[in-house]
């Protein structure tokens, strides 16, 4: 039954969870369920209610966390347009960054963390009062490169190695089980911590060890067995492979995907506890279900390539071309290879809605029938 963000927002309350996964597209909405759910949990606050208090470290007043677009939206770039040297990242003042840097001294874990996700020799440079942040990279031959602007994959992950190192610390204060013996009260009256995709631009190495570490903090965090007590997670992405190492990590975590309907209407399907979430596997059911309802649309190529890539990398291919049916002389056709490139290298290509002509759906229902054939993949039973 389809809802809106606000009763998914609900729903994820109401389960009263220690752990929830959820596994969306991008752009079906993991973003403003962030938003929803942070309102339903902490209604008092206002967008410029919360501005106006941003000044302050006011953790003792809130009663969630949460990291995503708008957790990186205070953060931004003076890239010094006049003379193309000051470059360096601007901090808007928040109670996270207030507390973990001025008031707690968690500078330089924040460096060592951010290190750890991208290179040791990349180091960041606050200024006296924490308000912005220069880059430098050092060369090991006592030659140092200042000033540069990081990608925006590192911008990021340094981010989140601010929120990391704040979680870390909120875990530590909240497991001691007196409130009189923790060491601060700002974090007495947290109640959840809302993640939304932290794993931008990581290499894969590199997303696994930072799911593992995120799972190993999360399982550290105390939670009673009746729910009475103890921080409850939401943790939303679109990424397969963090989605399953957290799966595997989490083993009691509740597991969801979001779906969102042509409509603007959602639904949160749970997923199986017992194995991972198989996101090839989805994406073909999706797309034979567009075929039976004939809503075949351009995104699906995209579907379709994201399946092959996946597959080639399984059987040892080096190209997800080498999937392809073949002609007569051996070889994958080239129409077929082109089409699915042309119409999965759009720039949204995963949102839009383009319209297929006949001749491109034609081609995209034979091709996943005979990779059905080729590879043997399960066909799931219809009813009727």
């Amino acid at each position: 039954m389809s809802k809106t963000l606000t009763e998914i927002a609900q729903q994820l309350k109401d389960a009263n969870k220690k752990v929830q996964l959820i596994y969306a597209f991008n752009g079906s909405g993991k973003t403003r369920l962030s938003r929803e759910f942070k309102d339903l949990i902490s209604p008092s606050n206002t967008d410029e209610e919360e501005s106006a208090n941003l000044d302050q470290s006011d953790l003792a007043q809130k009663n969630i966390l949460y990291y995503s677009a708008f957790t990186e939206d205070l953060f931004y770039w003076d890239n010094d347009l006049g003379n193309d040297e000051e470059r360096k990242l601007k901090i808007h003042s928040n109670s996270f960054t207030k507390w973990v840097f001025e008031e707690q001294g968690q500078d330089q874990n924040v460096v060592t963390n951010f290190q750890h996700y991208t290179d040791e020799k990349l180091t960041p440079h606050f200024n006296q009062d924490f308000s912005e942040v220069t880059f430098s990279f050092e060369r090991g031959n006592e030659e140092q490169e200042n000033n540069i602007k990081i990608s925006k994959g590192e911008e990021s992950n340094f981010i989140w190695s601010v929120f990391y190192t704040l979680l870390d610390q909120v875990i530590e204060t909240l497991n001691v089980a007196e409130e009189d013996e923790r060491d601060t009260e700002q974090f007495n009256k947290l109640e959840y911590v809302f993640i939304d995709d932290p794993v931008s631009s990581l290499d894969e190495n590199h997303l696994i060890e930072l799911a593992v570490n995120l799972a190993s903090l999360i399982k550290s965090s105390y939670y009673s067995e009746d729910g009475s007590k103890g921080l409850k997670f939401v943790i939303t992405t679109h990424n397969p492979l963090f989605y399953n190492v957290l799966h595997n990590e989490l083993g009691k975590a509740k597991k969801h995907m979001l779906k969102k309907y042509e409509d603007g209407t959602y639904d949160l399907e749970g997923q199986n506890s017992d194995s991972p979430f198989s996101y090839h596997l989805y994406l073909k059911d999706e797309i034979e279900n567009a075929i039976r309802a004939g809503q075949l649309r351009k995104y699906h190529y995209n579907f379709l390539r994201n399946i092959l890539e996946k597959t080639a990398t399984f059987l040892g291919y080096d190209k997800w071309g080498e999937l392809l049916p073949r002609t007569d002389d051996g070889r994958p056709n080239p129409y077929e290879a082109r089409v699915i490139n042309i119409s999965s290298h759009s720039k949204h290509a995963g949102e839009e809605v383009a319209e297929l002509t006949e001749d491109d759906k034609r081609v995209l229902r034979y091709l996943v029938t005979e990779i059905n054939t080729m590879y043997r993949f399960q066909q799931e039973e219809q009813n009727g």
